[in-house]
């Protein structure tokens, strides 16, 4: 995304500016720290960086290296990572190089900040050391967080280890051959950043309406409204929160509780369902899940009334609002990139059988369940659960008012353009991508309109079916811990939401109430639908020691006459290796550094 600039002004409000500006990092890098403590514009700027080089993707990238998706972009640097490419130096899902940039203008600027004078009033100074501090250390664990799903991993002799933990800014007379630390060491300080974080930041940015309610702590130090507004009021929407902060917790910590992790790191599932339950008894628990939330982003009228750093009920950390046409902005990119070719769509991302088979039935059963399911094979999309039409273009669905035909015959305006492999823009499984597209908008290059796109940071269905996974682990399907509600509830509540099993009670579900592993299936399958497309999978399946190489597969439908006929068909396979559950160390880092230990099969 192209970032928007904004200017530095002395009384460092435009500096610290709300969701819908971006930073504007330093301009000149060769300036010296004393500038920096004189200069509150350019130190600032340091912690700009940690906003500017925040690790999300604005669309849909790894998941066509998974069993999810493939696309028909022959160039895709994932594609042909997941065809057998992936190496130490051809790494797609490498994070080292950005996330230790953003780490070290992060520690910079924690080196300074007590140093700096940020307002002339003593206790306004106060108050944005400690806020500007907190978001520093959130945005260094975030980006170490980051780092450990990407590069760590298991050595030659079976250890687990994380990364190089870089507390102090280096110089040049810094040791750079550092080895990495294990990964419950990595965890823990993760923890503890993020526990300073959540200790100096206010819970959401919000304008307090009189002198009693400043925090008792800034009180003592004389603070009035006036202070308390300008450092943690409404205009500071957009960064780092408490609640941020807490929920970004809540994924270490699933991470660390899962099968690939969970025997070195220190961290139980009991530890990850209690993080994720902080997170969600700020919205009352159950009750606080969004009846809406499971389409975001067909909630128009939501997303085009949003004010400057506002969110959505479902949204728990956002990104800038983008409305534009150029190839850097989203306002109309992925529907470009995705919407099917007779509607001036590229096409790209294409979901696969294996995931549309994902998807149960209206009643509640997988489709594999015969007895009960009532999975017509001749007829698939029938009575099928109501996200796949909303996540997923099939055969004869309807998209911008128009049957969009992916057979091999033709639509309605007798055009076979968006049919199985029949332009090298058209679906190569039968199926379009239909989830995170605005259908109000138009790619026609004649008559353009794009719309407003929100790109999403964290959820709070995320952070829902942590908690489910992690409680179904620590207590079973229906133990509560200390937090009132169960894995059950929550998936019971997400399913209802999504129209599945209310003409039955979730028969399914109650089924499976008994029993931790087919409760654990139904979670991760739950998780596979709910998040498809949000760039989760692929680290999903390793953290969960799951198959990598399942061949993705699609639909090749026929006609004759007025009948149809549905043969599933392979796609593309999945080359991975059994090492792959964890990435690489970088191999040119490798090479500079002999403390670097490399993971095995690196």
């Amino acid at each position: 995304m192209k970032l928007k600039y904004i200017l530095l002004t002395t009384a460092l409000m435009a500096s610290l500016s709300a969701c819908d500006d971006m930073f504007e990092p330093a301009q000149e890098n060769n300036r010296g720290v004393e500038e920096m403590l004189t200069d509150p514009n350019y130190a600032v700027g340091l912690l700009g960086y940690g906003y500017a080089m925040l690790p999300y993707e604005n669309a849909s990238v790894s998941d066509v290296a998974t069993d999810d998706a493939v696309t028909n972009d022959k160039e895709s640097a994932y594609s042909k990572m997941a065809l057998g490419a992936w190496a130490a130096n051809n790494n797609p899902m490498e994070q080292w190089q950005a996330r230790k940039a953003a780490i070290q203008y992060l520690n910079t600027f924690l080196s300074i900040v007590k140093n700096v004078n940020w307002a002339a009033n003593e206790v306004t100074n106060a108050m944005f050391i400690d806020k500007l501090s907190g978001e520093a250390y959130g945005l260094r664990a975030l980006n170490y967080y980051y780092l450990l799903m990407a590069h760590a991993g298991r050595t030659e002799n079976g250890e687990l280890l994380g990364v190089p933990l870089l507390l102090e800014p280096e110089n040049n007379s810094s040791n750079f051959n550092q080895p990495r630390a294990p990964f419950e060491q990595c965890v823990k300080q993760i923890f503890e950043d993020l526990d300073r974080a959540i200790e100096l930041l206010p819970t959401d940015y919000e304008n307090i309406s009189s002198d009693s309610d400043v925090p008792a702590k800034y009180q003592n130090m004389g603070a009035k409204l006036g202070n308390y507004n300008l450092v943690f009021g409404t205009y500071q929407r957009g960064r780092l929160t408490a609640k941020i902060a807490e929920a970004i917790k809540a994924q270490v910590a699933l991470l660390a509780a899962s099968p690939a992790y969970r025997d070195a790191s220190g961290v139980t599932s009991e530890t990850a369902a209690n993080y994720a339950a902080t997170v969600l008894k700020r919205i009352g628990g159950i009750s606080g899940l969004d009846l809406k939330g499971n389409t975001w982003y067909m909630n128009t009228d939501e997303l085009d009334n949003l004010g400057s750093g506002e969110v959505t009920a479902e949204i728990l950390w956002r990104g800038n609002i983008s409305q534009g046409t150029d190839d850097w902005d989203i306002g109309i990119t992925q529907e470009k990139n995705n919407f099917p070719p007779t509607l001036y769509g590229s096409g790209r991302i294409n979901p696969t059988q294996n995931l549309v088979d994902a998807f149960p039935m209206a009643n509640g059963y997988p489709i594999t369940d015969k007895s009960n399911s009532g999975y017509n094979a001749n007829n698939p999309y029938e009575n099928r659960d109501p996200r796949l039409s909303k996540y997923i273009i099939y055969n004869g669905a309807k998209f911008k008012d128009k049957a969009i035909i992916t057979g091999l015959y033709a639509d309605a305006d007798n055009k076979q353009d968006n049919g199985l492999n029949q332009l090298n823009t058209s679906t190569r499984t039968g199926y379009y991508l239909r989830k995170l597209l605005r259908e109000d908008c138009n790619p026609n290059p004649s008559s353009l309109n794009a719309k407003k796109h929100i790109p999403v940071r964290i959820r709070y269905t995320e952070i829902f079916l942590a908690y489910a996974e992690a409680a179904n682990d620590a207590w079973g399907p229906t133990g509560q811990g200390s937090n009132g509600f169960s894995a059950y509830d929550v998936i019971k509540k997400i399913r209802t939401r999504a129209g599945v099993g209310t003409d039955n009670g979730d028969a399914y579900l109650e089924s499976v109430k008994g029993d931790k592993e087919k409760m654990a299936q139904l979670i991760r399958n739950e998780r596979r639908i709910e998040l498809c497309f949000e760039n989760k999978r692929f680290w999903d399946i390793r953290r969960w020691k799951m198959p990598l190489t399942e061949e993705a597969k699609g639909m090749q439908i026929e006609k004759n006459g007025n009948a149809l006929t549905y043969k599933v068909i392979n796609v593309e396979a999945r080359n991975y290796k059994d090492y792959m559950y964890y990435g690489p160390i970088p191999y040119n880092e490798k090479l500079k550094w002999s403390e670097l230990k490399q993971n095995q099969g690196w």
